[in-house]
This record gives structure tokens, C-alpha cells and sequence, in this order.
């Protein structure tokens, strides 16, 4: 069986993976190939709308959320990183840190396979089950 440590450091090199792929969705999202889609990212950047005292797009919305995204892998990577260095020296820490973040990257890929597709959907399940792996190695 692997070491808590080496699971936890795939699950951040993962976690990389999907950022890459993000970086691509990211800088390409608004320019589609297919002219429908393409109609409809027209719509998404020319309608603004109020909310709780902001006026923005949908586009300026889906961008924001995607910024974010960015930001959650990042602290994700360096968290499993980080933790990976005293997982086997600090067990009980370790495991309290790793379990929330194992469980939130599986519920992640049941969501991307819903609502996004499987590529992303297979890698935040993996980061999420290698995660869970390492919580379990690390208790024996």
C-alpha cells in the first residue's frame, strides 16, 4: 500500500492537472467554435443586471466564479502539500485537516459529471479518493 504521503502528493498533482485544464477553459470559454454557443456568450456579455447593488453581466459572473476556482485549487495544493510533509508525524491534525477536503472533491466530481464533463469529473474524484486513501493509511 502506498505512504499517506505519496497519495496525498498525487491528489495535489491532480489537483495541478485540473488547474492546467482550467487555465485552458478559462482563456478560451468565450470564443467557441460552434456559432450557437457562440450567440449565446454574445448574450452573456451584453446584458447587465442588478444585484444586491452591483450591475454585471452573466459573463463578468461566470468569469468571477472562474477566478475562484483558480484560487480554491491553489489553497488546495498547497494545503495536501503542506500536509503531506507531517501526515505521519501528525496524524490526528492530518487527519481532521484531510477528511473535509477528501469528501468535498469527491461531492466536486459528482457535480462536474453533472453539470461540466468527465474529464474534470474523473481527476476531482481521484484527488478526492486519494485524499480518503491517505486519511485510511494513515490510521493503521
Amino acid at each position: 500500500m502506498m505512504s499517506s504521503k505519496i497519495l496525498l502528493r498525487i491528489a495535489a498533482a491532480l489537483i495541478v492537472v485540473h488547474l492546467l485544464g482550467h487555465s485552458v477553459g478559462h482563456s478560451t470559454w468565450d470564443e467557441p467554435e460552434d456559432p450557437k454557443m457562440g450567440a449565446v456568450v454574445k448574450v452573456m456579455k451584453s446584458y447587465s443586471a442588478n444585484f444586491m447593488g452591483a450591475s454585471k453581466t452573466m459573463a463578468e459572473y461566470y468569469h468571477g466564479y472562474s477566478l475562484m476556482i483558480f484560487g480554491l485549487f491553489i489553497m488546495t495544493i498547497l494545503l495536501l502539500w503542506s500536509i503531506s510533509g507531517f501526515v505521519n508525524e501528525q496524524k490526528n491534525i492530518a487527519n481532521k485537516l484531510l477528511l473535509p477536503i477528501g469528501i468535498i472533491y469527491i461531492l466536486f466530481g459528482v457535480v462536474e459529471f453533472r453539470y461540466f464533463f468527465p474529464f474534470a469529473a474523473g481527476i476531482s474524484l481521484c484527488a478526492g479518493l486519494c485524499t480518503l486513501l491517505a486519511v485510511i493509511v494513515n490510521k493503521k
